[in-house]
């Protein structure tokens, strides 16, 4: 049977929230599972700080709270941690001024140094301590962008030692009736080829027809090499997902996104995890389509074009999630979930691969 522990939960150790869970193995072994410590509130701005909780059993015992970012009462946000083959734990993350609404980003009323910007920590002690912040904003958000936000869940490393950060971001409007224009989310990764001394931009897809509006995005290199993109898609296209594959790395894609109506579930983000014993690709995510609940992890044997249903945890609200080998024989699911809402608590299921493949 599968294992679930709860090392985040809502209104204690210090915070009013838990949020926007990511988990990456280290190169001991160690699972660290990091999300959003939301002081005063469940909101998405205010004083925000990066947490972190270190488990060295699989994810069955975790240790004490730990704070990887913090930008004083300012906002520290979607941590986007990647474990390199140095044994380096790289840390890409959001800062942004406490009172930087996503509506005042939006609509131009926030300043380029309070609004949404690129930093950078490392750990070389798989968690224990970490450094300084290092800002790398002018590498990576061109201007007029105004929302940002890096993943949520793990970055990449590929086999060549490029490592991707997929990311967001917004278009300002085009007319003057800015209250009631659509937003236009647009998708864009970071790449660096240096193991995070340097950052240029990858791909950048923004489509304003509509059709695909690519939000939140989670990747994976596949066997052939090729990265595969799948991201949260709100748009009236077909489903609420979209995916595309890169052949050069993340550089540019194959195609632009495409709807992938395989994927039922609500708009929110998801994960995805590539195994390569077995070879199966799973999505982690919410399939109730009337709401951010019913968390299943799916599996695809065909690089993300097919998708069928492999393990759900309940019928319990859920809503984001990230997904992690654990070892051989095992799957971890770190995601948001409760009894009456998906913010209760940030659950760590451990799921046996025989369930999954």
């Amino acid at each position: 049977m599968p294992e679930t522990t709860v090392p985040f939960r809502a209104g204690r150790e210090g915070y009013a929230s838990y949020r926007i869970p990511a988990v990456v193995r280290a190169a001991s072994g160690a699972l660290l599972a990091f999300c959003e410590g939301r002081v005063d509130s469940a909101r998405d701005h205010g004083h925000i700080d990066i947490v972190l909780k270190r488990s060295t059993d699989g994810g069955r015992t975790w240790g004490p709270l730990q704070v990887a970012a913090s930008n004083g009462t300012d906002l520290a946000g979607n941590p986007a941690p990647v474990v390199l083959d140095t044994g380096r734990v790289l840390l890409v993350h959001i800062r942004a001024a406490a009172s930087a609404s996503e509506d005042a980003i939006l609509r131009g009323k926030v300043s380029e140094a309070d609004g949404r910007r690129v930093w950078l920590q490392h750990s070389d002690d798989e968690g224990l301590t970490w450094s300084a912040p290092r800002e790398i904003t002018e590498s990576v958000k061109r201007p007029g962008w105004r929302w940002y936000a890096t993943t949520p869940g793990h970055a990449l490393q590929l086999g060549t030692g490029r490592v991707v950060v997929p990311t967001n971001h917004t278009l300002p409007p085009t007319g003057t009736d800015i209250g009631n224009e659509p937003k236009y989310n647009s998708g864009h990764c970071l790449l660096s080829d240096d193991r995070g001394r340097t950052w240029t931009l990858g791909y950048v897809d923004e489509n304003t027809d509509g059709y695909i509006n690519v939000n939140e995005t989670t990747a994976a290199e596949l066997p052939d090499g090729r990265v595969y993109f799948n991201t949260r898609n709100d748009s009236p296209s077909p489903g609420n997902r979209a995916d595309a594959h890169s052949e050069d790395g993340g550089r540019t894609l194959h195609h632009r996104f495409r709807p992938q109506a395989g994927l039922d579930g609500p708009v929110c983000e998801g994960s995805v995890l590539q195994l390569r014993d077995p070879d199966v690709l799973l999505f982690s995510g919410p399939a109730f389509p009337g709401g951010r609940a019913l968390m299943t992890i799916r599996a695809s044997t065909d690089s993300g074009t097919t998708w069928r249903a492999r393990h759900t945890t309940d019928g319990l609200p859920a809503a984001y999630s990230d997904l992690v080998r654990v070892d051989d024989g095992t799957v971890g699911l770190l995601y948001e979930t409760g009894d009456f809402g998906a913010y209760e608590r940030i659950v760590f299921r451990r799921v046996p691969v025989t369930r999954l493949t």
